[in-house]
């Protein structure tokens, strides 16, 4: 492969910076706290949990690879893990009692499942096992560059659930919403080409992950998602598959900065920065979202 597509590379090790941001929004609902905006308590600093961003990529990949075989979503809403497990015993005719048939189940399922070959699975639930995957590609937590400050909104609705309610006199319902005036939020994420070469991620495979965190926000509209954009998505590729220097360190060129005194309001109202001459030789860095 050219330098220029490096990033697409399964065999070598990639580790990349995303910088997302919400306006007036939840971008993820803590359901321990009443569905409130996930907040860091000691720091002030909104989170955004791994299973979310990922939830948002399956989302996408369901959609733009509908139909292509490779790309079924084994995380799939409605759909219990262990009916997934039982299509590889179908499908390979294969029979419970026989270790060897796991093995099997795995393979077929690191081969249909894109998220199974990406980022891993237990399965070995059920009957019909088909054990654990070490997925190669990892996310962290997304943190706000700055403090963010939640708020509760009550809403009204002018009609009712019940026609009993209607029949009493009540008018109106209430109902609130929480959201963050504005947050600008950072996550690392790391994709493992020995991992890779188990699972069987392919080029293609590598596409569809950047296309689908480009896309995430665009296809995961609601209403208190309804301004959620990637403002970045810097990928860093090593020149082999074990990496040439840590990962840290590469993050640590990706700075983000506020540039203003009061709340912050936009992604603009911050000085994002990459230091490329700190780039080390053998790394190549690819600026997909600029």
């Amino acid at each position: 492969m050219t330098t220029a597509d490096a990033y697409l590379d399964p065999t070598r090790k990639h580790d990349f910076v995303m910088l997302f941001d919400v306006k007036d929004g939840n971008p993820n609902g803590d359901p321990d706290a009443g569905g409130t905006p996930r907040v860091d308590p000691e720091t002030g600093e909104g989170l955004v949990t791994d299973v979310a961003l990922k939830r948002k990529i399956r989302n996408v990949v369901s959609l733009v690879k509908e139909g292509v075989p490779g790309y079924d979503i084994y995380v799939e809403a409605g759909v219990s893990l262990n009916s997934q497990h039982e299509r590889a015993y179908t499908e390979l005719d294969l029979d419970p009692k026989d270790n060897a048939s796991v093995g099997r189940a795995q393979q077929w399922m690191c081969q249909t499942f894109f998220d199974v070959r990406t980022f891993g699975a237990v399965m070995s639930t059920g009957t019909k096992k088909a054990g654990r995957v070490q997925g190669p590609v990892q996310l962290t937590f997304a943190r706000s560059v700055a403090p963010v400050f939640t708020q509760e909104h009550g809403i009204t609705r002018v009609t009712q659930t019940r026609t009993a309610d209607i029949e009493g006199g009540q008018t109106t319902e209430m109902g609130s919403k929480h959201t963050v005036p504005y947050g600008l939020y950072r996550a690392h994420g790391h994709f493992s080409a020995p991992l890779a070469a188990k699972t069987g991620v392919t080029s293609d495979d590598l596409a569809t992950l950047w296309r689908a965190i480009t896309l995430m926000f665009e296809h995961d509209r609601a209403s208190t998602r309804g301004e959620m954009a990637l403002r970045r998505l810097y990928v860093f590729t090593h020149g082999d598959a074990f990496g040439t220097v840590p990962a840290h360190s590469l993050f640590d060129l990706v700075t983000v900065v506020p540039n203003t005194h009061g709340p912050a309001r936009n992604h603009q109202d911050f000085t994002i920065k990459i230091e490329e001459d700190g780039v080390p030789d053998g790394v190549t860095l690819t600026r997909i979202v600029e």
